[in-house]
């Protein structure tokens, strides 16, 4: 079987990214170009799809998304709301309908590649679904639409969308997964910032299962 990975260069999509190697014989990676503040991600995931040895097609969106009013757009001027999501009033790191235009991007690939599969790595976070498009309803309509559109040929896979950040870094870990080649801060500094909620849930998840993440904090 042969499958597609979205992949960011984070913890999610990497674990994504191996779970597919295991579980197919051909893989291709898909990184996407947004104009995001943390340009750094799309390095990791060069290195990560390196590592893996897997194919990895990069796509331009910076045009699609450069009116974006979200902090991550770095072209915006926001500052990058902090703290844990939980506690945050504010939260302006969510992109218009990113995942959904990542997706049906991605389903046409997945058809010009004969590919069966497109491995997504949403997934529940301990305060409840931040963004709409990692919802379990946009989930499964995107699943049925991709199901439709392709005509039965590619199916969504994502193995997570009932787990946390903490049982995807379990699961990670029994794979043997180089977090050290991912990365998950939004402000795009070599040194993540620590104060962003994707600074704070990735230590979680590491502390959670007893792991120093030493590249970082």
């Amino acid at each position: 079987m042969k499958a597609i990975v979205l992949l960011s260069g984070g913890v999610d999509s990497t674990t994504c990214l191996a779970l597919a190697k295991e579980e197919n014989e051909e893989v291709i990676a898909v990184t996407i170009d947004y104009g995001q503040t943390h340009q750094r991600e799309l390095e990791s995931a060069l290195e990560i799809a390196n590592y893996y040895q897997v194919e990895l097609i990069k796509i331009n969106l910076t045009e699609v998304f450069k009116n974006s009013h979200s902090s991550l757009n770095s072209k915006s001027g926001l500052e990058i709301s902090k703290g844990d999501y939980k506690d945050q009033e504010d939260i302006n790191t969510e992109v218009e309908f990113r995942n959904g235009i990542f997706l049906s991007i991605v389903a046409g690939l997945a058809l010009q590649n004969e590919a069966d599969f497109i491995y997504y790595g949403a997934h529940k976070d301990d305060s409840g679904a931040i963004y709409a498009d990692c919802s379990d309803e946009f989930i499964e309509s995107m699943a049925e639409s991709i199901r439709i559109g392709t005509r039965d040929k590619v199916k969504l896979i994502t193995p997570f969308k009932s787990n946390t950040k903490d049982d995807i870094v379990k699961v990670g870990l029994e794979f043997k997964v180089p977090y050290e080649m991912t990365y998950s801060c939004y402000k795009g500094g070599e040194k993540p910032c620590g104060q962003c909620g994707t600074c704070i849930d990735r230590k979680k998840a590491f502390n959670a299962n007893g792991i120093y993440d030493h590249k970082y904090y």
